[in-house]
């Protein structure tokens, strides 16, 4: 049988002692959606949280985990971030700025802790899936843990 590949995000939670499963998917390079993803997983949109980076026009970078069919409100995640602006960083600059690729980005083991902060309707469920920090694979892992691991906040991130 072979051996699971371990990715960094796995080595973190390893060293942390925190629960969670490594779950495979197929990858589609065209459709690098979390709505393939869950698809694909078998599982809840909701449960299967998409990492954004942002950055505020005052505060600097920072991240936001949304549920994979949500369409984050830019003011809302500002006003978590304690800004009045915030944009979407440009695709370019995910990989120098996280280590992360777009599909793959995790928001465990970043090159460097920006402030962090779930949809609060994470805290609806017992497991949710981000990605491992790579494509074709996902942490199962539970909400409080995962939240209090990276130092995150809840917020309402979405205008629903």
């Amino acid at each position: 049988m072979a051996k699971e590949k371990k990715t960094n995000v796995a080595r973190l939670l390893d060293k942390a002692g925190i629960s969670y499963s490594l779950v495979p998917y197929t990858v589609d390079e065209s459709d690098l959606s979390a709505v393939h993803v869950a698809a694909e997983l078998g599982e809840d949109i909701r449960q299967v949280f998409k990492t954004i980076v942002l950055r505020g026009e005052r505060t600097g970078y920072f991240v936001c985990v949304v549920p994979g069919d949500a369409e984050i409100d830019l003011k809302l995640a500002a006003k978590a971030a304690g800004d009045k602006k915030a944009e979407l960083i440009h695709m370019k600059d995910l990989l120098p700025l996280t280590g992360y690729i777009r599909g793959g980005c995790s928001p465990i083991g970043m090159k460097k802790q920006f402030p962090t902060f779930f949809h609060s309707s994470a805290a609806d469920f017992d497991t949710i899936y981000v990605s491992a920090g790579v494509r074709g694979l996902q942490i199962a892992i539970n909400p409080a843990d995962l939240i209090k691991y990276v130092g995150a906040t809840l917020a309402d991130l979405i205008d629903v």
